[in-house]
């Protein structure tokens, strides 16, 4: 087995965020893509197969012959995103190698061994790993390392494989959910708001800061899937997207670990909250005590 990176991919953004992976790793890149994938052949990867979608319409029935694929390949470390499908396929291939499967790892160390690092108990700890076994599939989520840029390196040709295994189950019908198109790892400044909002309105307040310095709008999960006053697209945590910022200013939000540990990448923290003993302020580089409704309207009237 040789040390490269064997990348599923079922989406442009998870390729760019696994081939991402892969350079920051120092590990050469082998792709399976699965479905359409735009420009596939374009994120740095050595060599990409493609999966056409299988009968069932399912991209995961793909899981058996994927994991043939890889077994006749001898790979050893393989990576999924950790999308519901990333997730669903990762799974299964893991299943059918019989190997070891690691969840939303940060880091991976190859050696004579792997070893993985990844967060636990929501956020509160971080756990090394070692997984038994020469080969391994992990889940990496998108904002742990930097995507690779889409044409940087020389773009190789896209080659089909077919799958031949029948699941045996068709897919009849599709209802899309609605939900927003925001790529919050890849912005380099994001205003964060918390539940020291009072009323979904005052948002507004957040909005127009962020409008200002040319920043994506973000918030603490309480906001996306308590109040439900934004997307779950936009809730940054543990849980939520994990996010490398230039700047992070996160406001009316207290601090706790659970969101913390999604911005623990960000180059500059600046946090605005009225409760002067709020945890949130333990991890910023600059800290502003001070009512949002009278901080927020003073500092876009500067900018």
């Amino acid at each position: 087995m040789t040390n490269e990176l064997w990348v599923i991919a079922e989406d442009s953004a998870a390729l760019a965020t696994l081939c991402g992976a892969g350079r920051a790793l120092g590990l050469p890149v082998r792709a399976v893509v699965l479905g359409d994938v735009e420009d596939a052949g374009a994120y740095g990867a050595q060599e990409v197969l493609r999966f056409a979608t299988p009968v069932s319409g399912l991209v995961e029935d793909t899981a058996p012959d994927v994991a043939a694929l890889l077994e006749e390949r001898q790979a050893r470390l393989v990576a999924a995103s950790t999308s519901p499908t990333g997730t669903l396929v990762a799974g299964r291939v893991a299943a059918r190698l019989g190997v070891p499967l690691a969840a939303a790892v940060e880091s991976v160390e190859v050696g004579e061994t792997l070893t993985v690092r990844r967060q636990v108990l929501g956020g509160m700890a971080v756990r090394t790993e070692q997984l038994a076994g020469s080969a391994a599939v992990v889940t990496i989520g998108a904002g742990t390392f930097d995507p690779a840029p889409r044409g940087e390196a020389a773009e190789v040709a896209v080659e089909t494989v077919a799958a031949a295994t029948d699941s045996g189950i068709r897919l009849v019908d599709t209802q899309v959910q609605q939900v927003e198109s925001v790529n919050l790892a890849v912005a380099p400044r994001v205003v964060s708001v918390g539940r020291g909002f009072a009323a979904q309105e005052d948002l507004a307040l957040a909005e127009a800061l962020a409008a200002a310095i040319g920043a994506e709008l973000a918030c603490s999960r309480p906001v996306a899937e308590g109040s439900g006053w934004m997307a779950k697209e936009r809730y940054v945590g543990v849980t939520g997207a994990k996010l490398k910022p230039d700047l992070y200013i996160a406001v009316g939000i207290s601090g706790q670990v659970q969101h913390t540990s999604g911005v623990d990448g960000a180059k500059v923290i600046v946090a605005i909250n009225k409760d002067k003993d709020a945890p949130i302020f333990a991890d910023a580089d600059f800290g502003l005590v001070a009512d949002l409704y009278e901080a927020l309207p003073l500092l876009t009237a500067q900018l």
